[in-house]
């Protein structure tokens, strides 16, 4: 924790150096942030934007926690997506939500299970399947909203809107289901015996043969519930405003590397990388009132994202040295 705190005080500094060198009031520009993502006009934008980032940071932090990196995030949010729009289309009523959600989680649990199998029978690293399975997910879920299930009263490629009764009509129900599944990981983290497995095969691959841990299923499982929750990320967000699925609009506010920054900024722990997240999804929506106050563009936020990480690893690196002496 003291790491994470003296690298997000020197990426602040930083940040405060760059501010000043584009000839903005460092201090002016910090609170122009915070008040653009906690003030009363930007509360409500923060937490729509958390939700997903939040959401995300978790899945990826799940299979992280055991020194599995899931890359595929974006594949299996989009995948959930698409699956919770077609269920909810042709399933009236509350049963067609449930029906919907539970079809997101399912689509990216599945999808993202080929990624481990390929991993754990073919010998295909885990980075490469979980990244490259995620361009037919995205490929085949815009093929779907430019063709057969696009609306036909619009020129954009977006489906129909899903019916009133198949919908979240405020935010409340997406944030409680996200603060649920955080808080789901962290009792399966602290408390059950698949988060102790998770977290000694986190340690290393002997730790776990010691343990008599069996990698290759736990890979699976780890994959599946890590895909799952993108998946139903995916379904709640688009149950969200505007009720459809629109091509491209959960890839363009990169929800995925956003939350994947969060979940190894917290190395995978359940609270740090809620706590993360937030702070990434803050630091995103304040950027809009920065640049609206100090003119300064808002993609000086990302900059901060990426100087956090890589203070954070520099640090991390130093503190193992300092542990580990040659």
């Amino acid at each position: 924790m003291r790491t994470v705190a003296v690298t997000l005080l020197a990426a602040l500094v930083l940040g405060a150096v760059l501010l000043a060198a584009t000839g903005a009031n460092p201090l002016e520009a910090y609170q122009a942030i915070v008040t653009g993502a906690f003030g009363p006009d930007g509360l409500a934008d923060t937490l729509a934007y958390a939700v997903p980032v939040v959401g995300m940071a978790t899945a990826l932090a799940i299979p992280l926690r055991a020194g599995m990196v899931n890359l595929g995030g974006e594949g299996q949010l989009v995948l959930g997506a698409i699956s919770a729009i077609t269920v909810g289309l042709h399933v009236p009523g509350p049963l067609g939500l449930v029906a919907a959600l539970v079809a997101g989680a399912l689509a990216g649990a599945l999808y993202a299970s080929v990624a481990a199998v390929c991993e754990t029978r073919m010998g295909v690293p885990l980075l490469v399947t979980t990244l490259l399975l995620s361009y037919p997910a995205m490929s085949f879920a815009a093929y779907l909203v430019r063709f057969p299930m696009r609306d036909e009263g619009s020129s954009l490629p977006q489906s129909d809107q899903l019916p009133a009764d198949v919908r979240f009509a405020e935010l409340a129900p997406s944030l409680c289901l996200i603060v649920a599944a955080v808080v789901v990981y962290a009792v399966v983290d602290a408390r059950t015996p698949a988060g102790f497995e998770t977290r000694v095969t986190g340690w290393g691959p002997r730790f776990a043969q010691y343990a008599g841990i069996d990698r290759p299923a736990l890979t699976v499982k780890l994959l599946a519930c890590s895909g799952g929750l993108a998946g139903l990320v995916g379904a709640v967000v688009v149950l969200g405003f505007p009720h459809r699925f629109i091509d491209g609009a959960l890839i363009t506010p990169q929800y995925t590397w956003i939350g994947l920054l969060a979940a190894l900024l917290a190395a995978a722990n359940p609270l740090g990388t809620l706590v993360a997240a937030v702070f990434f999804a803050a630091l995103t929506s304040g950027g809009f009132a920065m640049e609206r106050v100090t003119q300064v563009p808002r993609e000086l936020t990302a900059v901060l994202q990426a100087v956090l990480i890589i203070f954070l690893a520099a640090a991390t690196g130093l503190l193992r040295k300092r542990r580990n002496p040659a």
